[in-house]
């Protein structure tokens, strides 16, 4: 039987309550900084409320750009960091089930070699091999374009090998159930297989927006055009902007746009994602 203890209780939901404030404090600066004129925090002591300057600020944002930033609109950058997260999101998912389709369900020579090679890149993150890629990338004449951004950050042996795991917990009566079925491979992928990997996919397909979404060293490298700008890239160009006084209005303002779209997908997927994380639906 477990026992009633009011004062653990208690303890446990401050210590929860301060543990949500400390993470929250940071952003409610943020958000208030955003409301401010810039002068107002630079001096002491640093406002604590929000301010009169919202309207100005988040519209000087959203529609002028700051010329600090290269002077394009922080919509624009949002725009890109869109596509740009989509399309990694969406492209490893894809290269990731098929790649654990095949080595499960398919016999060829040197299956495993195959994977296990997959396995390995998990030791050569993007900064190792980042000189190669950018060589080929330019080679491919994919500079300052969007399929420049995503093509090359696709591959994931993370998502090849979590899928490999699920896949593998598929019990063999239903794969001799599809056959029996005459259901060929493709019929087998689509109509069983990814209705099974549904929660998984919702798990990852938040975990890899996010990663899509802060990507600053590899479009840092690949773009020179400010059109291609993504929105980290222009928090960066507003806090280092050589001997001008730092604009922390608008570096804060951009901070909390660029917050929207990552709390937005968790927020909407966030049950799939447990569900994806503690469960498997077979």
């Amino acid at each position: 039987m477990v026992e009633n203890r009011p004062f653990l209780k208690i303890l446990t939901h401050a210590v929860l309550i301060l543990g949500v404030l400390f993470l929250c404090f940071p952003v409610w600066m943020a958000l208030v900084a955003s409301t401010h004129p810039g002068d107002a925090l630079v001096r002491s002591p640093i406002p604590m409320w929000f301010g009169d300057q919202a309207v100005e600020n988040y519209t000087t944002l959203l529609s002028g750009g700051v010329a600090e930033a290269g002077g394009v609109p922080v919509l624009r950058m949002m725009w890109n960091s869109l596509l740009m997260a989509l399309g990694i999101t969406f492209g490893k998912i894809a290269v990731s089930l098929l790649a654990a389709y095949a080595i499960v369900y398919f016999r060829f020579p040197f299956r495993m070699g195959f994977f296990w090679l997959i396995f390995i890149t998990l030791m050569l993150p993007i900064e190792v091999r980042i000189l190669p890629t950018y060589d080929i990338v330019t080679n491919l004449g994919m500079l300052n374009s969007y399929w420049g951004l995503t093509v090359p950050l696709i591959a994931s042996a993370t998502a090849t090998f979590l899928f490999r795991q699920f896949f593998l917990t598929i019990p063999d009566e239903l794969v001799e159930a599809a056959r029996i079925d005459r259901a060929g491979p493709i019929r087998f992928f689509f109509d069983i297989l990814l209705p099974l990997s549904r929660t998984n996919i919702a798990a990852l397909f938040i975990i890899l927006f996010i990663f899509g979404w802060n990507q600053y060293l590899w479009p840092f490298i690949i773009t020179t055009d400010v059109d291609l700008y993504t929105v980290v890239m222009g928090i960066q160009r507003m806090v280092n902007i050589g001997e001008g006084l730092p604009i922390w209005h608008l570096t804060m303002g951009t901070a909390i746009l660029a917050l929207i779209p990552p709390v937005v997908v968790v927020l909407a997927m966030q049950r799939l994602f447990v569900k994806g994380l503690v469960e498997s639906e077979k």
